[in-house]
């Protein structure tokens, strides 16, 4: 259903229209190719801490950019004033800039034939008419069942809620043009327990597209507490080779990292410590990874990708072998290969999971380390070195003994990343990889 003008200002079939007016003023200046791209967008946020409210925020935002080609030269301009004047104008500097540019014979559009044909309704808007007062007692709601919940949680950060709703179109110079809606709602609470120099924190949040999929306020506020009394006694360990537990949604983190270095940008720049990697198997062969665009109300859901071109089902690592990149249509013709609708970014990896929950994972490793939070960023995506604060907790018998404080994960990624023992059914559905709890056979663990 298209929002009404009132709520962006403008409705869809007008913004269509200022597209569609963009690329003709492309073509009346001589551009051989031309894109544009309008998003706009309306939010309410706010933080409630100790009771009281903290921020109270209206969003309201739009831009629109275009990027015209002359030939083999590209140039790109963009702005916040949706005036029929100002895109020309925008139009206009694109042209201008492309004029002194260096041509580069990879520059362009996707090819035509690649482009969406009627894109499916992904169940992707869902808005959420919450009003500041609501929002107010909902956050309110999340942090008072954390600081209820035990006398030893001694402070709080917040709870905060956001509901965000936005309408986006992209055209070209292929006839191209689309558009849809998206809505995004988080609630999330951030506590703090203990007392003097012994004190810790810890949150939980919980989103999606739906509001009427989020968890309760009570629940959040709840797990927030749990989660940061769970901590309260941490305490160093000394040096050793464990095995080690990504909790989902630190998982998906570590994933992120495999898909950085399987970026276009990163192969063609030889970047990346999976340099032509394709055809390699660089996980243990139980281990697929597959790209789903078309879940509805997935958090990375999308008929097509910045460019306009179709996504579409495919397995990126398949029996542990990596038989695709991630490429956009430059970084697709730098190395000599078609885009794999990846502008933009990923869209839903699920890493498959064995079908065991955290728990009895933790049985197996027997005795090892539980990673709970990440600190730094000591990643290096060209050798894949990996190195990187951490505290979490230290198992025992496949049970939870002690919460475990500075110390530090060391590893190799593409090590590691062989090194994969099982993946958990507790998957994470909160962004664009959906990953359950990942089971490393060693890591080191620098401590005291």
């Amino acid at each position: 259903m298209d929002n009404p003008a009132s709520e962006f200002g403008l409705d869809r079939a007008q913004i269509e229209a200022l597209v569609e007016g963009a690329l003709a003023s492309a073509r009346q200046k001589g551009c051989t190719q031309a894109e544009a791209g309008a998003s706009l967008g309306t939010g309410l946020s706010v933080t409630v801490r100790k009771g009281s409210v903290e921020t109270l925020e209206h969003q309201r935002d739009r831009s629109f950019a275009v990027t015209v080609y002359h030939g083999q030269r590209k140039g790109s301009a963009s702005t916040s004033d949706l005036s029929a004047g100002a895109i020309d104008e925008a139009v206009a500097k694109a042209s201008s800039i492309a004029t002194f540019t260096a041509e580069d014979e990879c520059t362009g559009l996707a090819d035509a034939e690649l482009m969406a044909s009627d894109p499916a309704d992904l169940s992707l808007d869902h808005p959420w008419s919450l009003t500041p007062e609501e929002a107010i007692d909902m956050a309110s709601d999340c942090e008072r069942a954390g600081l209820e919940s035990d006398e030893r949680i001694s402070n709080s950060e917040g709870g905060s809620l956001h509901t965000g709703r936005s309408l986006r179109v992209y055209g070209n110079s292929h006839g191209f043009l689309g558009g849809y809606q998206c809505t995004s709602h988080s609630l999330s609470c951030v506590l703090v327990a203990g007392e003097g120099d012994a004190m810790e924190r810890d949150y939980w949040y919980s989103s999606g597209r739906d509001p009427a999929s989020l968890e309760s306020a009570a629940d959040i506020g709840r797990k927030a507490a749990e989660r940061t009394l769970m901590r309260l006694g941490a305490e160093k360990i000394s040096t050793r080779s464990v095995p080690v537990v990504f909790p989902p949604e630190l998982a998906r983190g570590l994933i992120g990292h495999f898909i950085s270095a399987v970026a276009g940008t990163s192969q063609y720049r030889q970047a990346s410590f999976l340099l032509d990697a394709i055809g390699e198997e660089v996980f243990p062969s139980f281990v697929t990874l597959s790209e789903r665009p078309h879940l509805p109300g997935a958090a990375a859901s999308a008929s097509f990708d910045n460019e306009g071109v179709a996504t579409r089902d495919r397995d990126l690592v398949s029996a542990g072998v990596l038989s695709s990149y991630v490429l956009s249509s430059y970084s697709a013709r730098r190395l000599g290969l078609q885009t794999t609708g990846n502008a933009g970014g990923i869209h839903n990896l699920i890493v498959a999971d064995g079908g065991r929950g955290r728990d009895e994972i933790l049985r197996s490793m027997g005795t090892g380390f539980l990673v709970n939070e990440l600190m730094g960023q000591g990643v290096n995506g060209v050798t894949g070195d990996y190195s990187r604060g951490a505290s979490g907790f230290w198992i025992e018998n496949g049970e939870i003994v002690r919460p475990v404080s500075e110390v530090t994960i060391a590893g190799n990624l593409r090590e590691m990343f062989r090194n994969i023992v099982e993946i958990g059914n507790d998957v994470d559905e909160r962004g664009a990889v959906r990953s359950g709890s990942i089971l490393l056979s060693e890591m080191t663990i620098a401590g005291s």
